[in-house]
């Protein structure tokens, strides 16, 4: 876009610079003819990040993958053997393949050769619908046609129906090079003959410098780690490297003949208990594709695509966790969905196995993926035409179906050989799933050392108040905090409680309303602050959820009006400062009865006891007692209280985990729960009245404890 300004006025003394572009003034005009178009492969030298990552050695490496792809694609499709990459002395780069060698007729659409087509238009190539390549690496059709967009010169040879056939380009642009003169040219030239039998496709191209910073230059290393990398993953294909580079000749070639079972021991950093596990499968999905017609136009399709699945598992002795996983020939070091459904396979199945075969004990938890993939060495290879990956880089998979089909694939492998009788099979499984419980259970050792050392070091330093009576349990998974209304109560409830991992804090009636008060009232407020210091696990945003010290928190307050305020309470105290915890469902009330019914027994029988928790449910159980012709004393005892009761009652009753009930207190729709608690606890009394006046005729009379 250009603009123009006006000349500013002569200053004293001087002449206007009629070139100078004054800050602050407005273009003249802003039409179309100021708008710019960049066309063909000048998008690509314009923002060469946005297709290469970087135009540093990172993005000239990635040109380098770009063409080599282009001949593994070949070898994917069974029609390339070897593959050659050389680094001459003059800073150019060729790929030499043996595969079918890139068309060299025209493309009736465009009137061009196949090798113009594919060299010089974004979005050019076999890998879209046509059914050249059922999987390939180079899936956008950019990769040859970005590398010679950022290349000063590019010379092309492809060995096809007896001939050789020749193309160059600079900068994109097609022509022919005489010496340092180039002329402008469409079309393949002729550069001799070869055995009918002979084709393949040598590119050969050097690095503009008006692209790339000065230090950009390949990493041997790091060609060698991919060339090795392709042939594990490609097995039979053979690659060479060779650097011809100043100062440096050497020459290395790869060959595997054993696939990524092969890859997988190599990776492998430790010794291992097993051998190396193969999965293999394969799954269907459908998905809507724009191909293009006769015409040369977009529309939709529903294709079937088909996915293959090739996993190869390893596990050793030690702890390390090594994984890779590939699309075609990509790797993925970011994942994607492929290795999503094989981690949530895989972990799903092993919990499956170690509860069949009866190696995790009743009552311990579930192994976690991490347990599982402890001293794992894994490689994950999905085979599929057209994936949808998440940028031009390819490192993260984005196909859904991908999840399903390689949970499928694993779930129904690893099913197979956890029910597998043959002795050797039977044997290295029970080796695999013993290092995972004890891995498991190493983990649940660790967590719970840390958090005894938590609650030592918070009892040492007296941030709990000395009220508390806490558990000597660390099991966060058992222990239990019983808020307590009253002192009187805390006796009872002492005497009634299991201090293996019971705690009891006592509360002094009822708490500050913190629905109404500051945030500096409800922590200056004894109780509240108390309360916030025992669970641990701070307040407000800052609020830790992993760092709650007791697994239950259970509000026990008396079964009367009174009691019910101090709940409610409680509870506004809790929904508003640690609202995880009742989002996590670890918020419960006790349910203490209202009535001890004493039944008279039979000649040489005991009395029972019969506990209510209802008016209700006292006349139902009388009346009962009568049908039966049975007595009972008089008159029914009523607990006012949670002090009234001895030690034995409150513990069968309300504390003993086999014979208790508990109200689970959840925030589910967290809206509703706030409009509730504003209405109930807030400053504004008008709503509140009107609620009141309103509820009136509905409340059960008999139930006001008067």
């Amino acid at each position: 876009m250009s603009s123009t300004s006006r000349p500013s006025a002569p200053s004293k003394g001087g002449t206007s610079d009629p070139k100078r572009v004054v800050s602050g003034t407005k273009p003249a005009e802003y039409t179309a003819k100021n708008l710019s178009v960049l066309e063909g492969l000048d998008a690509v030298r314009k923002r060469p990040g946005m297709y290469i990552g970087s135009t540093d050695r990172r993005g000239l490496m990635h040109c380098l993958w770009e063409i080599i792809d282009n001949a593994v694609d070949e070898a994917l499709a069974g029609f390339c053997q070897h593959i050659n990459v050389t680094l001459y002395k003059d800073g150019s780069i060729e790929v030499t393949d043996d595969g079918r060698g890139i068309p060299v007729d025209v493309e009736p659409k465009t009137g061009l050769t196949g090798v113009e087509v594919v060299m010089t238009r974004l979005h050019a190539g076999g890998k879209f619908g046509g059914g050249s390549y059922a999987a390939s690496g180079g899936l956008h059709g950019v990769g040859a046609s970005v590398v010679n967009a950022l290349s000063s010169r590019m010379d092309v040879e492809v060995d096809r129906d007896g001939l050789v056939h020749l193309m160059s380009f600079k900068r994109g642009v097609p022509g022919i090079f005489d010496g340092a003169a180039f002329t402008k040219k469409s079309g393949l030239r002729q550069g001799g003959k070869v055995s009918k039998k002979v084709t393949g496709t040598r590119v050969r191209w050097w690095v503009d410098s008006q692209i790339f910073v000065k230090d950009a230059e390949l990493e041997l290393t790091e060609i060698y780690e991919r060339a090795r990398q392709t042939a594990f993953l490609v097995p039979g294909l053979t690659l060479k490297v060779s650097d011809q580079r100043d100062g440096r000749h050497s020459e290395e070639i790869f060959q595997f003949k054993g696939g990524i079972s092969e890859f997988c021991d190599f990776l492998a950093p430790d010794v291992a208990i097993c051998d190396t596990i193969r999965l293999h499968g394969n799954g269907h999905f459908n998905e809507t594709v724009p191909v293009l017609d006769e015409q040369g136009h977009l529309v939709s399709k529903d294709v079937e695509r088909v996915m293959s699945v090739d996993i190869a598992l390893r596990w050793g002795v030690g702890y390390d966790i090594t994984g890779r996983s590939f699309v075609n020939i990509i790797a993925t070091p970011k994942g994607g969905t492929h290795v999503t459904g094989f981690e949530r396979a895989i972990t799903k199945s092993f919990n499956e196995a170690l509860r069949g075969n009866k190696v995790l004990k009743v009552g311990e938890p579930d192994v976690l993926k991490d347990d599982v993939l402890e001293g794992l060495t894994s490689i994950v290879t999905v085979r599929l035409s057209e994936p949808q990956f998440e940028g031009q880089t390819k490192e993260v998979l984005g196909t859904s179906a991908a999840t399903r089909i390689v949970a499928n694939v694993v779930s129904t492998q690893l099913k197979t050989l956890f029910g597998s009788q043959k002795r050797n099979e039977k044997a290295m499984t029970r080796a695999i799933l013993d290092k995972v419980v004890a891995a498991a259970r190493t983990r649940i050792s660790a967590r719970a050392h840390k958090e005894l050392q938590r609650r030592k070091n918070a009892l040492e330093t007296s941030s709990l108040p000395a009220k508390l009576s806490d558990c000597r349990s660390d099991d966060i998974a058992r222990t239990e905090l019983f808020i307590v209304e009253g002192d009187s109560a805390l006796g009872t409830a002492k005497q009634a409680r299991n201090s293996e991992f019971q705690a009891l804090l006592p509360i002094r009636g009822k708490i500050l309303n913190v629905q109404k008060a500051s945030l500096g009232d409800m922590l200056k407020n004894t109780e509240c602050a108390s309360i916030i210091q025992v669970i641990g696990s701070g307040s407000g945003r800052t609020f830790d959820l992993a760092t709650t010290r007791y697994g239950r928190i259970i509000l026990m307050s008396d079964a009367d009006v009174d009691g019910a305020h101090i709940r409610c309470l409680l509870l506004t105290l809790i929904h508003r400062y640690m609202r995880p915890l009742l989002d996590d469902g670890r918020v419960f009330a006790a349910v203490p009865p209202l009535h001890r019914i004493e039944a008279i027994g039979g000649p040489g029988k005991k009395n029972e006891y019969i506990y209510t928790y209802s008016d209700a449910e006292m006349k139902k159980v009388l009346a009962d007692l009568t049908k039966k012709g049975r007595r009972w004393k008089e008159p029914i005892q009523r607990y006012k209280g949670l002090g009234e009761m001895d030690y034995d009652q409150l513990r069968e009753t309300t504390m003993d985990p086999t014979h208790r009930t508990l109200r689970r207190i959840t925030g589910q729709d967290v809206e509703s729960a706030e409009a509730v608690f504003e209405l109930l606890m807030g400053n504004e009394v008008a709503p509140r009245k009107e609620f009141i006046v309103e509820s009136a005729l509905t409340i059960d009379r008999e139930r006001i404890d008067a």
